[in-house]
């Protein structure tokens, strides 16, 4: 599963965000690569610039959907 921490928190030495790229890697170095549909999200946040609130707002929205679909 992803872990938008992961994305929010890392840190290159510039002290800027990591590119998708990298958190990509980072993903399937840990043994959890993003699937097909998180790649889309995250390009979708970087094409129309979401900020980052919003993009943790819907991670988070997401993950609570998919925690009650996997409930029932």
């Amino acid at each position: 599963m992803y872990d938008p921490a992961m994305v929010k928190t890392a840190q290159n030495s510039a002290g800027g965000g990591i590119s998708l790229k990298e958190a990509m890697h980072l993903q399937a170095l840990e043994g959890n690569p993003l699937d097909a549909e998180q790649v889309a999200m995250f390009e979708m946040f970087e094409r129309e610039n979401w900020p980052e609130e919003k993009r943790l707002s819907h991670i988070r929205q997401r993950a609570a959907a998919r925690r009650h679909i996997a409930a029932e």
